[in-house]
């Protein structure tokens, strides 16, 4: 996870909600890569809190412990340098960090709570080794709210496959809200501008101590807006 040596421009600052001597979590905009892609984009998430936000001027360079789609709000959770990068993304491969979202999907969901257990392939599989076979993805999920042509629904992915909600709800005939690459925009009377998935929780293991850190962030504007005006 490489920063780019340029700096992003225009100017952003990204809200903290938790910071302590090894780690951060932000609250992610829409819109915006978590890191640079092989194209090099200089205003992706990384350089903006290294730049311009808290990571500026720090000893210590900030990195993402995971990633979320450009579309996706919320929580996301960054190591403050190389080191404590490796002890955090070991607990996402330890299963030790859970996360929860909230989605909203086409339809109504049969089922207030259920699970979905459906391969996938990731990306670098889907890309340059699609002879391989997809591996397991288990996502639970619980419904919030039925509103007239869609369902608000808790998310929390078990497995962290590429795309694995939006996969996986695609799969099962209930797209989120906003999907277009899995599913096709004008099957759908709804319209949202973008993916309506928002990283709502995080709770992972503090690395000095024997408690559970927990960080929520707050439903994501303009997925408030979009309540507001189905209601």
């Amino acid at each position: 996870m490489s920063i780019s040596p340029n700096p992003p421009t225009p100017k952003i600052q990204i809200p903290v909600l938790y910071e302590d001597e090894n780690c951060l979590v932000f609250n992610k905009p829409s819109g915006l890569l978590v890191i640079p892609t092989d194209k090099n984009e200089d205003r992706t998430l990384v350089n903006i809190v290294n730049y311009d936000g808290v990571g500026a001027g720090s000893k210590l360079a900030l990195y993402p412990a995971h990633r979320l789609d450009r579309d996706t709000t919320g929580a996301i959770l960054f190591a403050k340098g190389k080191e404590n990068q490796e002890k955090l993304m070991q607990f996402f491969k330890d299963k030790q960090v859970n996360k929860t979202y909230i989605a909203f999907v086409h339809g109504h969901l049969k089922e207030p709570r259920g699970k979905i257990r459906i391969p996938i392939k990731d990306y670098h599989q889907r890309k340059f080794q699609s002879h391989l076979p997809a591996q397991s993805a288990l996502t639970h999920y619980e419904v919030e709210d039925y509103y007239k042509d869609f369902t608000c629904v808790k998310v929390m992915p078990i497995t962290g496959r590429t795309n694995q909600i939006r996969i996986h709800f695609a799969k099962i005939g209930h797209p989120l809200v906003g999907e277009d690459k899995y599913a096709f925009r004008r099957d759908f009377a709804l319209r949202f501008r973008r993916t309506a998935l928002h990283a709502l929780r995080l709770e992972w293991p503090e690395m000095t101590g024997n408690r559970t850190i927990k960080v929520q962030s707050p439903l994501a504007v303009d997925m408030v807006d979009f309540l507001e005006r189905q209601r």
